[in-house]
């Protein structure tokens, strides 16, 4: 399986994948591991690479073999260089993607593909829609001010697959697009839910840039690094878990048991 088809279906051997079961990043940007310990009620941010947890994106690239027609018309089998360039939010208590968001580049192929994960339970016929904003309007999203409407001009997704991770939206991105990201400082990304209502979820654009044009991350120094975020969030539920059973103990007037001494 390609490295794109576990983007889309969220999970596989690679923590590239990792992202891409979009329903993605720990929220709040892309603050490596440890700002996810630090604020354990904020979701927190999948480790952006372990080189620069600065940015909230990451470059992870593989080689994969894509079908093509040869010279000879015939079909044929060509090992391609994939890189996807990615930001994946993550609940940080529960560890589902909550959005993720990537640039999908095939060696040889002057074309992109801007690839976008929700999850479940949108309204799928409405896709998804995508406005970059500016400094002044992400700092207005950031203190939920009102925001001009008429001042964006987002584009339309399609969705092309859902799985049990969520919902994969993708299109061809034109060269203004992918320029207005460049500058940008940060991304709405608009859905629709089943009971009609809209969902906005914000995607941040620092470093997206810088990691696009820079070389990609080790696969495997990423894989730990998240490997690592995944077992703090399955901690966290397991502390969860117990706090809750002591207070529903204690309510009862049944006494919390105490922890087994290791001898």
């Amino acid at each position: 399986m390609s490295m794109t088809d576990r983007f889309a279906a969220g999970g596989g051997r690679l923590a590239l994948a990792a992202a891409v079961g979009l329903g993605l990043v720990l929220a709040g940007g892309g603050q490596a591991l440890a700002q996810a310990k630090k604020n354990e009620k904020a979701p927190a941010a999948a480790p952006a690479a372990a080189a620069a947890p600065q940015s909230a994106w990451v470059k992870l690239c593989e080689k994969a073999p894509i079908n093509a027609i040869g010279a000879d018309g015939k079909p044929t089998t060509k090992e391609t260089n994939i890189c996807l360039t990615h930001h994946e939010r993550l609940d940080g208590n529960l560890g589902v993607a909550i959005v993720s968001a990537a640039i999908q580049e095939l060696e040889g192929q002057k074309e992109r593909q801007l690839k976008v994960m929700v999850p479940l339970g949108m309204y799928i016929p409405a896709g998804l829609r995508i406005a970059v904003l500016n400094a002044d309007l992400w700092k207005k999203l950031d203190k939920n001010e009102n925001i001009d409407a008429k001042s964006l001009n987002p584009i339309k997704l399609t969705y092309t697959l859902c799985h049990p991770a969520g919902c994969t939206a993708e299109i061809a991105v034109t060269d203004d697009f992918l320029a207005q990201m460049k500058k940008g400082a940060g991304m709405i990304v608009n859905a629709v839910n089943f009971n009609g209502q809209p969902v906005n979820l914000p995607v941040p654009l620092d470093g997206f840039n810088a990691t696009l044009g820079g070389q990609p991350v080790d696969n495997k120094a990423y894989a730990q690094a998240r490997g690592q975020l995944m077992a703090q969030i399955r901690q966290r539920q397991q502390e969860v878990i117990q706090e809750q059973q002591r207070k529903a103990m204690e309510a009862k007037g049944v006494p919390a048991p105490q922890p087994i001494q290791q001898k």
